[in-house]
């Protein structure tokens, strides 16, 4: 071999080994420990949905303290709107017998990335501890809660943890030589009647790694593969047109994996979530993860949302924000659709805000993307509205209907 293909050789083998390493780093990693106190440290993937520190951990919080900064007249103007439309969807408004009482459930969503530590109180409670150090109880409100959670311990392999066995989990990052994992990241673009995406992908908001299985029925019998050895599904008529690697293509049918059971294909971007329907879906093509997936230490600079709001009469108000009277931190989530696209969004990745109408809000991101999102309560009518701490007194609050546009810095 020559001097020159050697050298070209040793390149390529050592950009295959970096982008491996870096694809690594994207997966949750931490320490488990149990209630008798044994502790198995390694890749973790929690239930089978979460694999990657993108990947959200869902609840509901169990207060607001948000609401103490609301005047009388301010509850009743926020009772007195809500009673109005007379529907609620997924908030719960509590009054009772006080005409002064207002306050709505709000979900509380954070990436894994976003934590420090997860300790489980009670079968329904736990409590997390942020990167930036605070703690928050958190009430059950989706399937993160128990869930089984799996570990990859270096020593003794895969480990599953039923809810009731755990104690706690720490987060640390992720080595970039992870000698035992579960397998590769699931990356590819996602082609859909709104355009394109490239991510890590979810399929059927189930399968995320390359071990996962992609099952269905071919003419001659029921097949099992490993979307590690697949390069692309397109769907097609009750079923879908799959690819291998080696080539081989076949029409697969039979299953919620290729047919209209599917119950959507995720896609976590550079700049967020987005969740598209299998109606909306029309093809898949399967990629190697490149070295730009989100590792622990990229989760670190969690600030104070703020910037300025222009309300209709004029006004500007400039400081530290707090959105729908419940987010406050840039980790945490904006969520709207788009027809049947649902998008999640840290407010990290989001430079301005604009309601339109009743209905809809125009979303511009930092990095120049537009959306227009409606069919949520952060983004329509059902929005608390936002609360501006301009200086050192009591900050000023905004109703929905009375904002121009935010902006963050």
């Amino acid at each position: 071999m020559n001097s020159k293909l050697k050298t070209a050789t040793l390149t390529l083998l050592m950009l295959i080994i970096s982008t491996s390493m870096s694809a690594n780093e994207g997966f949750i990693y931490g320490k488990l420990t149990t209630i008798d106190g044994d502790v198995y440290t390694g890749q973790i993937r929690w239930g089978k949905e979460e694999a990657y520190w993108t990947d959200i951990f869902n609840g509901t919080k169990e207060d607001n303290e948000n609401y103490r900064y609301l005047t009388r007249e301010d509850k009743e103007a926020l009772r007195d709107k809500s009673r109005d439309r007379n529907r609620w969807g997924n908030v719960w408004v509590s009054w009772g017998n006080d005409r002064n009482r207002y306050e709505t459930t709000h979900e509380f969503q954070a990436r894994f990335g976003d934590i420090s530590k997860i300790e489980i109180t009670r079968r329904s409670e736990v409590r997390i501890t942020l990167r930036n150090g605070d703690e928050i109880y958190v009430e059950d409100g989706s399937n993160d809660f128990g869930a089984e959670v799996r570990v990859m311990d270096k020593e003794l392999g895969e480990t599953s943890f039923r809810w009731s066995r755990i104690e706690s989990i720490e987060f640390m990052n992720t080595p970039s030589n992870l000698s035992s994992k579960m397998g590769e990241a699931l990356y590819g673009t996602v082609q859909f009647y709104g355009g394109e995406l490239t991510g890590v992908i979810q399929w059927d908001h189930d399968e995320r790694l390359s071990t996962d299985i992609l099952d269905g029925d071919t003419r001659d019998g029921d097949v099992q593969i490993e979307f590690g050895n697949l390069t692309s599904i397109e769907r097609e008529g009750s079923g879908s047109n799959v690819v291998t690697k080696s080539g081989r293509e076949m029409y697969l049918r039979g299953s919620n994996d290729v047919n209209s059971g599917n119950r959507g294909i995720i896609v976590t971007t550079s700049f967020g979530r987005v969740d598209i329907p299998w109606r909306e879906f029309k093809k898949v093509t399967f990629t190697d993860a490149p070295n730009s997936l989100k590792k622990y230490s990229d989760f670190a600079g969690m600030k104070k949302l703020s910037g300025s709001v222009s309300t209709t009469n004029g006004e500007t108000l400039s400081g530290e924000i707090i959105f729908d009277l419940d987010e406050a931190l840039t980790f945490e989530m904006l969520q709207g659709n788009d027809d049947d696209v649902e998008y999640i969004v840290p407010f990290e990745s989001i430079k301005s805000i604009t309601p339109k109408n009743w209905d809809y809000s125009t979303i511009v991101l930092k990095d120049g993307t537009e959306l227009t999102l409606g069919d949520a309560r952060d983004v329509n009518e059902d929005n608390d509205g936002v609360l501006v701490f301009s200086g050192s007194g009591d900050p000023k609050f905004v109703m929905w209907e009375d904002i121009k546009v935010i902006s963050f810095n």
